[in-house]
């Protein structure tokens, strides 16, 4: 075990408190991860000066290689998930282990210097410190944007969601206005949103508003008439509303048959239809 290397992290640990102080005043232009968690100033400086005896530590016990590198490793894990749960930018969090890196190494350096201690000893500390750090912002540079992606694939699900929106009108009828075009994984979910709000509005009719559906294919086409069966099956009779001329045209171009289907060409006359025939609206 090299004796001045236990030498370099006492000193650390000593002076942990002061680098602390120190890197808090180098982030005084961002906002920190500790800030946007809420926490008071000495309580951010407590965090710090933890994460700075863990290299005093590593300084002082020389322990396994690879020990180590599990406990950086778990820190830069769990900061990862603070900083992405705190949507703090990943520039900030960055910057933050640079400013690290060189605080401490000021610290050594000036204690190697005072203390005239060999180059071995330089590059057996530079060899325990620097790859500990690296395995520590590798461990939160990927846990960061493994819990990012979650957070946006969430979103993506909620946002397409609210684009299968079952509007009801009346007692038994309810409108689906379709916006925008159409792609696998929401023409998936259009068959699972639908059945499931026709069910839990029990509708007898519902209202496929294409009115604001600017491209359709076959794929799209199929998922559409899919969901239609499907309604029949629950009793639900379903209209197509709203084809745009260009829909429409492109619909026989590639063979589409909506011949069978009720179709009707905008909400107003689906509805004076529903009125004449099942008196939906009357008093």
């Amino acid at each position: 075990m090299n004796n001045e290397i236990r030498i370099l992290g006492k000193k650390l640990s000593e002076l942990k408190y002061e680098i602390a102080q120190e890197i808090h005043q180098s982030l005084s232009h961002i906002t920190s991860i500790q800030e946007k968690a809420g926490w008071e100033k000495e309580r951010a400086i407590e965090h710090r000066a933890q994460f700075i005896q863990m290299f005093a530590d590593t300084l002082i016990e020389q322990p396994d290689h690879e020990l180590s590198l599990k406990r950086f490793s778990k820190w830069g894990a769990k900061t990862g998930e603070i900083a992405c749960s705190l949507n703090a930018p990943m520039d900030d969090v960055l910057q933050t282990t640079t400013i690290y890196r060189t605080a401490i190494w000021d610290v050594l350096k000036q204690e190697m210097k005072q203390k005239q201690m060999s180059v071995e000893t330089v590059f057996d500390s530079i060899a325990l410190i620097d790859p500990l750090l690296d395995q520590a912002v590798y461990a939160l540079s990927i846990t960061y944007v493994k819990f990012h992606r979650e957070a946006l694939e969430q979103s993506a699900q909620a946002l397409l969601e609210l684009s299968v929106p079952v509007v009801p009108i009346t007692k038994g009828v309810a409108v689906l206005p379709l916006i925008g075009s159409m792609n696998t994984e929401r023409a998936a979910l259009l068959m699972e949103e639908v059945l499931q709000k026709a069910a839990k509005l029990t509708l007898s009719h519902l209202l496929l508003d294409l009115s604001g559906v600017v491209t359709v294919d076959t794929m799209v086409a199929d998922q559409i008439f899919k969901v239609i069966d499907a309604l029949s099956l629950l009793g639900v009779r379903a209209s197509l509303i709203g084809i745009r001329p260009e829909v429409a045209q492109t619909m026989v171009t590639i063979g589409i048959n909506v011949g069978e289907l009720d179709v009707k060409a905008n909400l107003e006359a689906a509805l004076k239809d529903l009125q004449q025939s099942a008196h939906l609206f009357s008093s």
